[in-house]
């Protein structure tokens, strides 16, 4: 096995209307990367078919010892979906998509270290959405006063996200 797969990566789903590059995408790319952790950012921009995105991550064959896919709205849903076929290690989501009309499917296969932010606010995605999900799958639950873009929640979905990625990357010897 190379290099390569042994090395912690992340890899990050943007929303609907956002881009691979966002503000909440870019400020935890340079906390990943400061910890080590190789990024990637896989750019659904024009493509807006749940199903299509999927199949785009699976096709990008995302590799990394630890894993951590990471994903915001229409990318969350994306995220845990390929949970089951990915088997990461981690998942950190932001007001993932799930249970909604257009977004079939229950995910499956999600890794026991699943952490999801939502906004008290969310006008997008239902908060129950994110509640149903953390109860099926025994995830953390943060609950924020904030809206769907979790714009004011920054500073707290980085430092939620950096304990994450300490937490699971591995220990040198």
């Amino acid at each position: 096995m190379s290099d390569h797969y042994m090395q912690p990566a992340v890899v990050f789903s943007h929303g609907k209307e956002s881009g691979p590059w966002g503000s909440k995408i870019t400020r935890l790319a340079k906390s990943a990367e400061a910890l080590g952790y190789r990024v990637a950012s896989i750019d659904y921009q024009g493509e807006d078919d749940p199903a299509a995105r999927l199949d785009r991550l699976l096709a990008h064959n995302p590799q990394g010892t630890p894993l951590v896919l990471v994903g915001s709205s229409m990318g969350g849903y994306v995220s845990a979906m390929a949970a089951a076929r990915l088997n990461p290690t981690a998942l950190f989501l932001m007001a993932p998509a799930l249970y909604m009309d257009g977004y079939p499917g229950d995910p499956a296969g999600c890794p026991r270290d699943t952490e999801i932010v939502h906004g008290w606010d969310d006008d997008i995605v239902p908060l129950a959405s994110s509640l149903a999900f953390a109860k099926r799958r025994r995830a953390r639950l943060h609950l924020v006063a904030d809206g769907h873009r979790l714009a004011e929640s920054l500073d707290f979905i980085d430092a939620l996200f950096r304990a994450q990625l300490l937490r699971v990357r591995p220990v040198d010897d």
